[in-house]
């Protein structure tokens, strides 16, 4: 594997092996992801689970969520795959982690990403304590987490308001896998998938893990595919007869487009390479891949979206332009000016005139808005945004600032037509100030 890695990363070849995977792959049917009554269950049009693996959900009279159930047999390790929850589908996730006796999910991405909304908040925050899901009848309530540098481990409690019944489950986050990319270095993956593996909750005798980013294929099938090679290398007499190609070729057979970049599939083969380190006896490994990864470090800050931009006007949808302060001001300014009283005045008329420029409209501020990506950088990668979240505008944020209101409507020709005459007057009162 190494000998066949080194070879690639030589010729520079890994965009054609990916190109080769992608065109090797299954093209099986999934059409009940198509009907129309289940378009507003999928994050994404162009990625759907097939009909053969797709997960059916038991309550209610439509058993349909985009997630696929990945069974790997020789290894006895089952995972199931699915889309970042939207907010019509929440609770259709709970109902599945439910149904399946899922013990763990392993998230990959955050709610934002780049401004753009990748994944409902289907968890309560610390905050909120808990949260009730009436379309499927579930509680979710929030027990403790442990915050490191690039993750977070969350306890919640899952109760089926139905029977009573709770459960506890474990939100395995990890916080610093930027969409479309790979994480920061294998020794940081792989510390994070042995903490989900020392959890237990990826074991046979509990239900399928669930593993989701925002469309269930990328970053998702990068940690089933690492988590896979190293099970079966563990398993089999001869490490080396594991073939990642071969490896993620079967698993593309349950969930379409797993793997979603080189860039990912060349990780993958640097993750197993140095994970078969550790199966292979070198358990000081995993310490330097806690050492390695910092994650008792303070986490990152992340930029919130870009805020919207202020309301509106409701007349006409636009901001009215106001030339001049008010209506008395304006008379006695031109009084002033006709006059030529003080020197003072004049100075305080052009400080005035000064500010009659016209505020910025609205329009202007359409870049400063937080509006989420239609297409994605892949190729062939057409997104749906379902959801566009519409964080408060901050206070500090400047907003066109509007004088007393003038009765009527400005006309665009009789604006002009005062603007001159203020502006003549105006130069008329100087002349007069300074010859006389």
């Amino acid at each position: 594997m190494e000998a066949e890695f080194r070879e690639i990363d030589e010729n520079g070849s890994w965009s054609a092996i990916y190109q080769e995977i992608r065109q090797q792959s299954c093209e099986l049917p999934c059409r009940l992801a198509k009907l129309p009554e289940n378009k507003t269950r999928n994050r994404y049009r162009d990625v759907s689970p097939f009909d053969h693996s797709r997960i059916c959900l038991q309550l209610g009279t439509n058993d349909y969520i985009n997630a696929s159930l990945i069974t790997v047999e020789e290894a006895q390790r089952n995972y199931i795959l699915t889309q970042g929850p939207l907010p019509n589908t929440c609770g259709h996730f709970w109902e599945m982690v439910w149904e399946q006796r899922t013990r763990g999910v392993v998230m990959l991405n955050r709610v934002i990403e780049k401004g753009s909304v990748k994944c409902a908040q289907y968890w309560p925050h610390r905050e909120e304590k808990d949260a009730t899901f009436e379309d499927t009848n579930f509680k979710l309530t929030f027990v403790s987490e442990d915050i490191k540098s690039y993750y977070t481990v969350r306890q919640l409690e899952l109760e089926n308001l139905s029977t009573q019944e709770t459960r506890e489950i474990l939100h395995f986050h990890y916080t610093t896998w930027p969409d479309f990319g790979v994480p920061e270095s294998p020794a940081s993956f792989l510390n994070f998938l042995f903490k989900v593996r020392e959890s237990g909750c990826l074991n046979s005798d509990q239900g399928p893990v669930v593993v989701h980013c925002s469309a269930g294929i990328g970053r998702s099938g990068t940690f089933c595919l690492v988590d896979t090679c190293l099970l079966l290398m563990s398993l089999r007499k001869d490490p080396s007869s594991v073939r990642i190609r071969n490896v993620l070729l079967e698993m593309r057979r349950y969930r379409m487009g797993l793997i979603q970049t080189a860039d990912q599939l060349r990780f993958s083969y640097l993750a197993v390479i140095e994970g078969a380190k550790y199966i292979k006896g070198d358990t000081s490994l995993q310490e330097s891949w806690k050492e390695l990864s910092n994650e008792e470090d303070d986490p990152p800050e992340f930029t919130p979206p870009p805020p919207l931009p202020p309301p509106r006007d409701p007349q006409n949808g636009k901001l009215e332009l106001s030339f001049f302060p008010e209506n008395d001001e304006l008379i006695q300014e031109i009084e002033t000016c006709i006059l030529g009283s003080t020197q003072e005045s004049e100075l305080r008329k052009r400080n005035i005139a000064a500010s009659q420029l016209p505020p910025h409209s609205a329009d202007q501020l359409d870049d400063h808005m937080g509006v989420g990506d239609i297409t994605s950088k892949a190729p062939n990668k057409s997104q749906q945004q379902h959801e566009v979240e519409e964080p408060e505008l901050p206070e500090a944020a400047e907003q066109p600032k509007e004088s007393s209101p003038v009765p009527g409507v400005w006309s665009p020709l009789l604006t002009n037509v005062c603007l001159c005459t203020v502006l003549a007057l105006s130069a008329y009162a100087c002349y007069r100030a300074y010859f006389h």
